[in-house]
């Protein structure tokens, strides 16, 4: 015990016992699941953070040991812990750093919503150095100056790995693409039967899969693309969902891609781009098939236009023949150097 907390003051964590454990120390092997409750703290005592009360529900954390998780410091001093036992760590600066990422993924979890959203397409230390605005100013003012934080860990559980099933967060990408149809299905059962909070759950975790992956690729590449039509129908049964629970404001939160490519068709359709424009517009149908009167209005003011500009040029070009042979030569010339 001594020789450990001997390391970890070392590695610029402090360990307090607050109430021992049971047993021995478990084997903390690569795929182990430990879960446990945390209370986030700065040194003078003011809270950041609890999974007993974020949210207004009381949730533990749940890591894989050896997936990478973005604050490690938490993969070293569970480590450290007894099933049961309650520590506080005091964690140096250099182990804090992309807590105000980890905190912002966390409270979007709690709330609902995406984990990732707000985060830019970049690594950790970049969005840390980017000053761009997490949401929360306590998280604002933490990431502009980072400081030593109190992480209170009271430990829960710790799974041996194959003796659970993986979170959709500790997939692969692979693992993920593969069960994205699965869920949809299970949502669809669950949905039916009018279980519809425990389908909407199910067609979040499917969206909120698949918008990872998403953030790997590059907007607007064919991979992103594909994606993009695999959320939308998980998106449309989520709203379904929403508007049946009374959350008419996620909805509309939700929703607001429509508008975006209802702007990006007529965007395409004023520099005549036909094919993107009519498949933005096929979009927004199929997000809300209730505008299909103001997408065919849309449609026939294009398709008028692309009349327009195609008599127009057949005129000119007939006109281009009929001049004198000199003149249709210069003229020609200029055309095809």
């Amino acid at each position: 015990m001594e020789e450990e907390a001997r390391k970890l003051l070392e590695e610029g964590i402090r360990k307090k016992l607050v109430s021992p454990g049971k047993g021995e120390l478990p084997t903390f092997a690569n795929g182990t699941k430990v879960v446990f409750h945390y209370r986030t703290s700065l040194c003078d005592g003011k809270a950041l953070d609890d999974s007993r009360t974020m949210g207004g529900r009381s949730k533990p954390m749940e890591l894989i040991l050896g997936k990478k998780f973005k604050l490690a410091v938490w993969e070293r001093v569970v480590t450290t812990m007894r099933q049961g036992e309650i520590s506080e760590f005091t964690c140096d600066t250099k182990h804090t750093t992309l807590y105000p990422l980890v905190s912002q993924s966390l409270r979007n979890i709690s709330a609902g919503k995406d984990p990732l959203e707000g985060q830019r397409h970049c690594c950790g230390i970049a969005q840390i150095h980017s000053h761009h605005s997490l949401g929360h100013r306590d998280l604002d003012e933490l990431q502009a100056r980072p400081k030593p934080l109190v992480f209170t860990i009271e430990l829960l559980e710790v799974l041996p790995p194959g003796s659970f099933q993986l979170d959709v967060w500790a997939m692969t990408d692979k693992e993920k693409l593969e069960l994205v149809p699965q869920i949809h299905e299970e949502g669809n059962t669950l949905f039916k039967q009018g279980q519809i909070k425990e389908a909407s759950e199910k067609y979040y975790n499917g969206i909120a899969c698949l918008k990872n992956l998403q953030m790997k690729e590059h907007p607007g590449d064919e991979a992103w693309l594909k994606l993009d039509h695999m959320i939308t129908p998980l998106l449309l049964n989520y709203c379904q969902c929403m508007l049946l629970q009374g959350q008419y404001y996620e909805v509309i939160e939700h929703c607001s891609s429509i508008l975006a490519f209802y702007k990006r068709a007529k965007a395409h359709a004023a520099v005549w781009n036909e094919h993107e424009a009519r498949a933005d517009f096929a979009k927004v149908l199929e997000l809300d098939p209730s505008l299909e009167q103001s997408v065919a209005k849309e449609l026939r003011v294009m398709e008028e236009r692309i009349r327009t500009k195609e008599k127009e040029e057949k005129n000119r070009y007939k006109g281009l023949f009929n001049t004198p042979p000199a003149t249709a030569m210069t003229v020609s010339l200029f055309y095809f150097i």
